[in-house]
């Protein structure tokens, strides 16, 4: 098949084109290359003659016209989106033009080739929208998302992503266009970027600095390996129903503070400090994000029934490969250092956790 990814150099988009591109399909992947980009996370496939690399801004509706009329893909993946919840809160513009203005255009490309297909081949074009379990909001001590569950996004990216999840839902029930979304809870594994919660982690601790983690990390996160996530995408993009979304999850819920920690045990296992410390000395506490969910939690019971899919990884076993990775690549986890100075988190004296929670 013909796949045309979006944001096929960014972290999860990277690990769909890797798997398509050595499954023997062809991908055309079109990335803008902003921070969240970088080339070197589909270095293996690059010289496949069944990979092609489009450096283009999806916001530019006659460049992605065009590319759909040379390419003619017979399904997309669009995982272009600006994500990182801290900037959201600094400049929500850009999430806003990306998130929501650029899959309208993309949905508009979309459209304008599929409406040209013949009847066989609109049968089988897919548009895959990968989405967040952040446009649920937030959840207590119970519970967990379901594909029912109401909207009620709290961040300026949940806001963004919700938008354009509605979009997306409009332009099959409106328009015909065979959509399906996806809404997946927090990823990791090789390649992601350096701000995120688990290479900050790792990369802290491997640098001897401080480890930040928001308030007194009691924050809970339902963890996905990365590569069980593209799994589910392909599992959706050949067996989901047309017009519907699933939730996808990996059954890892965990608390920012115990990740924090056991990713500290394997470090201390793998790359003992010198002063012969663990690395869980090194976490901090910091001032809690503004609007910070407190719990997020996937029913991914849908994807089981419908599409056969279960994630492979358990917590232990993903994070164990995921430390490997990093330590294997040393200069992928020490470079940029100054990330989390840039996004603005000031480290605070450690806070006891007996205190109110």
């Amino acid at each position: 098949m013909r796949f045309l990814i979006t944001g096929g150099c960014g972290f999860i988009g990277s690990a769909a084109v890797r798997h398509l591109v050595q499954a023997g399909h062809q991908v055309l992947n079109v990335d803008k290359l902003t921070y969240a980009g970088d080339s070197r996370t589909v270095a293996a496939v690059a010289n496949f003659p069944s990979y092609r690399f489009e450096r283009r801004d999806i916001l530019d509706r006659d460049d992605i016209a065009a590319l759909f009329q040379r390419f003619a893909p017979q399904a997309v993946w669009h995982f272009a989106a600006e994500t990182h919840v801290d900037r959201s809160i600094e400049d929500p513009g850009k999430f806003i033009d990306t998130n929501v203005t650029g899959t309208f255009a993309m949905l508009q490309c979309a459209l304008q080739f599929w409406s040209n297909l013949n009847l066989v081949e609109q049968s089988v074009f897919r548009f895959i929208h990968i989405s967040t379990d952040e446009v649920y909001g937030s959840l207590g001590d119970q519970g967990l998302f379901k594909e029912t569950t109401a909207y009620r996004p709290n961040s300026p990216y949940a806001a963004s992503k919700a938008g354009a999840d509605h979009l997306v839902r409009a332009w099959h029930t409106t328009f015909g266009l065979p959509t399906i979304i996806s809404n997946c809870s927090n990823n990791y594994g090789p390649f992601q970027n350096r701000e995120k919660l688990i290479p900050t982690i790792i990369r802290k601790a491997i640098a001897g600095q401080p480890i930040p983690i928001y308030g007194q990390g009691q924050n809970v996160r339902d963890w996905l390996y990365v590569n069980d996530h593209v799994a589910a995408i392909a599992a959706i993009c050949t067996k989901g129903t047309v017009g519907s979304s699933y939730n996808i999850g990996g059954l890892c819920q965990v608390s920012n503070i115990a990740l924090a920690t056991e990713i500290c045990k394997l470090l201390d296992e793998r790359r003992p400090r010198r002063d012969g410390q663990g690395y869980a000395q090194l976490i901090q506490f910091v001032a809690d994000r503004p609007g910070h969910d407190y719990r997020y939690a996937i029913d991914s019971t849908k994807a089981r029934q419908e599409l056969g899919w279960l994630p492979r990884e358990s917590l232990q076993s993903g994070l164990s490969k995921t430390v490997d990775w990093y330590l294997d690549n040393i200069d992928w986890t020490l470079d940029d250092l100054n990330a989390d100075d840039r996004l603005g988190l000031k480290l605070s004296t450690p806070q006891s956790t007996q205190d109110g929670q």
